[in-house]
């Protein structure tokens, strides 16, 4: 009886077996079309597709070092003397974001990092070259003269700010890209007191507005080609600096969306509503170009005209900017970009930029990439790279003499002898 069962139901799993198999490769349906499914487009899809910035994807790259180069800084100045072991400082490999051994990174940078041998323990050390440390003072001191302009950028970004107040730990989290010292919470908020005002320990609010300032960057631009190009306030009045990256291909219909979008109006981000949401704003277009009039100052703030994307879903709430930050980036190549190099996601305002450069730079924009320009230098005009250099030389020259004739590397004993001379 069992195996009748049993038997019974192999029958009815073959019988049904064969039902699909007819029915998807029957006689009936050979010539039926597969309905087409659209691609869905998505932020990770529009990041993949995106046309690349070189320029910006190096400058990202040349950050990367330069920000581990602060943090080993960083964690130096945290011991007590001059100089570190390196023997603890191949620990903070991990704690710094390196991919390498931390003695080889100090090795590649011989104007950065000294490294020497204890006169006592005889283990090797490692401590900032003078190089290096006049530069990290020079930007301190440029952080500390522009402190009346950080004081402005903290009032504006208060003032668009729907309820007057921000988080202390979103500004601490953009505390570099402001320009703003190390001791913010101290040195300005409670020194300025008359414009900040600390609600309870991680919460400031504005005492006061001020009209001056409530002016968007862009609006500097607009007038500009209102006035120099001769355009019709119609065209200008609502319209973004467009600024596409090399290679980009614009879509069919896409100019006339563009056209259309720059004509729209949106309610700027120093205009005031009780409930901002998209019913008040009038559309989702309208909506969604109020945040990126929102993005747009956030960036012209900031000393580089940069930010981690990451970070700025911390100013979501208190812009009332209810949106898909990332999203809404990739939506405007020619506004912003978005460079996944340097192991995160920064984006940059792209009219700000040329050839990879601040087209407007700042005092303490040039006293960052001083330091950057030192970094790059690698082992170039260097101690370490002429003993290497008159090392190898001096091995060439002796298996010259054994074998009796030239050998490759003989060329570099002029340009020692110039070396030599200009000394």
């Amino acid at each position: 009886m069992v195996r009748a069962f049993g038997l019974a139901i192999m029958q009815m799993i073959s019988s049904s077996l064969s039902r699909e198999t007819i029915f998807l490769f029957g006689p009936f349906n050979i010539n039926t079309q597969k309905r087409w499914k659209k691609p869905s487009v998505s932020a990770q899809t529009r990041l993949e597709d995106r046309t690349r910035d070189l320029k910006l994807d190096k400058l990202m790259n040349q950050r990367k070092r330069f920000k581990v180069v602060l943090k080993l800084q960083e964690l130096m100045a945290k011991r007590r003397g001059p100089f570190v072991s390196v023997q603890i400082m191949s620990r903070w490999k991990n704690i710094v974001g390196l991919n390498v051994g931390v003695g080889d990174f100090l090795q590649k940078h011989p104007h950065v990092f000294e490294l020497f041998v204890h006169p006592v323990k005889k283990n090797l050390c490692c401590k900032l070259t003078t190089n290096m440390v006049g530069l990290i003072e020079e930007e301190a001191k440029r952080i500390k003269e522009c402190e009346l302009l950080a004081v402005e950028r903290l009032k504006k970004l208060l003032m668009i700010s729907t309820t007057g107040i921000l988080h202390i730990h979103a500004l601490r989290l953009i505390r570099s890209d402001l320009g703003l010292p190390e001791d913010f919470r101290d040195s300005i908020l409670l020194k300025y007191q008359d414009d900040f005002k600390l609600v309870d320990l991680e919460t400031v609010a504005l005492v006061s507005g001020d009209e001056s300032l409530a002016v968007a960057e862009i609006e500097k631009w607009r007038k500009k080609e209102y006035v120099e190009k001769w355009l019709s306030e119609f065209e200008t009045k609502y319209a973004f600096s467009i600024n596409f990256p090399t290679g980009f291909k614009i879509e069919k219909g896409a100019r006339e969306k563009l056209k259309n979008w720059q004509r729209l109006s949106y309610l700027k981000p120093y205009d005031k509503k009780e409930n901002i949401c998209v019913r008040t704003c009038g559309s989702i277009e309208r909506f969604e170009k109020r945040a990126v009039g929102i993005l747009h100052e956030l960036l012209s703030l900031t000393v580089e005209k940069m930010i981690d994307v990451e970070r700025l879903s911390h100013f979501r709430r208190d812009f009332s900017m209810e949106v898909n930050v990332r999203e809404l980036l990739l939506k405007h190549p020619g506004i912003f970009y978005i460079s996944t190099k340097g192991g995160t996601e920064t984006v940059f305002l792209r009219e700000t930029y040329s050839q990879g450069q601040l087209i407007e730079p700042n005092p303490i924009y040039t006293a960052r990439r001083k330091i950057i320009d030192l970094l790059l230098l690698g082992r170039r005009n260097s101690k370490v790279l002429v003993q290497t250099v008159i090392e190898k030389t001096n091995d060439n020259i002796s298996r010259s003499e054994a074998i009796g004739g030239p050998v490759d590397g003989d060329w570099v004993i002029p340009i020692l002898e110039g070396l030599d001379d200009q000394d």
